[in-house]
């Protein structure tokens, strides 16, 4: 029986006697690249973006009330006192909502806490520059860094009340104490990360200086930057509401630690529930515009996020 051999596609010799690649691979080759570094940019349907990012959020959100709502009715918890119904609480933004003082106590925490966080960002910048480039101050206040950043926020308030009294100013410099120390670290943690290779490429582009930094270690430390940001932010809005709370003053106005407080001072857990959910709700509704955006962005600038 004769054995049929296998066909075989014979190359013209290249150069030197090396079989030449034919157009056929190279085209192959080249939309193989073009498919690795395709990224969809095209918008992303609407049904696609209420399963993956709209459902999710709404779902946990309808179980914890359900939840809530069967501790009550069940008796599992059978002290409104201490559990109030939805209801309750629900009445409770109403009548806020209908004397036109919700959103003034909304608005009260969220300036104090963007302009603090403002003042944060101009001290912890250049702080956390001139520490992590200059060993003797990393030396000298890198460990009073790390220390502040974890001592908690409250302990500010007492002695910031007694040094500023009951004003917006000490406000600001319990934000600043609790905020600053994340802000650096955060930037100190990034420049640190920043491959040496980029550093010897900019220099020999004369990068050097200034420039250096303007060009070369920021970006490179962005990352690292903005999570320091992201926490310097939640140390704001953190130590803001312990000042709230502890120093209360007509002439600050009721922000919603005070109003927390309020609460607390009048027995009245519906309150209590709701200043607690203002807080989660301006934290998260900051994350969800200010700092996952910026974020995607730095991802998807490194190549790291391809999808919306």
């Amino acid at each position: 029986m004769a054995r049929t051999e296998p066909t075989a596609t014979v190359e013209a010799a290249g150069p030197g006697g090396r079989p030449a690649v034919a157009k056929d691979d190279l085209a192959g080759l080249e939309a193989g690249l073009d498919a690795l570094e395709r990224v969809d940019t095209g918008r992303v349907p609407f049904r696609r973006t209420f399963r993956e990012k709209i459902l999710p959020p709404l779902t946990a959100v309808l179980v914890v009330l359900v939840l809530w709502q069967a501790l009550v009715s069940f008796k599992v918890v059978d002290d409104p006192a201490k559990l109030p119904a939805p209801s309750a609480v629900w009445d409770e933004v109403r009548t806020a909502w209908l004397q036109g003082e919700l959103l003034g106590y909304i608005w009260t925490s969220v300036s104090r806490g963007l302009l603090g966080f403002l003042f944060a960002l101009v001290i912890g910048t250049p702080l956390g520059l001139l520490v992590a480039r200059v060993k003797f101050v990393r030396a000298a206040i890198g460990p009073i860094l790390s220390g502040l950043q974890s001592l908690p926020s409250v302990a500010w308030v007492p002695p910031a009340v007694l040094w500023l009294g009951l004003n917006n100013s000490m406000m600001y410099a319990v934000i600043l104490l609790g905020a600053v120390p994340s802000i650096a670290n955060g930037l100190v943690s990034g420049v640190d990360q920043v491959p040496p290779l980029f550093l010897r490429a900019g220099r020999t582009l004369g990068a050097t200086g200034v420039r250096g930094l303007w060009h070369v270690v920021l970006p490179a430390a962005l990352p690292g930057y903005l999570a320091g940001l992201k926490q310097g932010w939640a140390f704001s809005w953190r130590s803001l509401m312990a000042a709230e709370i502890i120093a209360s003053s007509p002439d600050l106005g009721v922000g919603l630690g005070q109003l927390l407080e309020n609460g607390r001072n009048a027995s009245s857990m519906p309150l209590v529930f709701l200043a607690i959910l203002l807080i989660l709700i301006v934290g998260i509704v900051i994350d969800l515009l200010v700092f996952s955006p910026l974020e995607r962005r730095v991802l998807r600038g490194r190549g790291l996020l391809v999808k919306n």
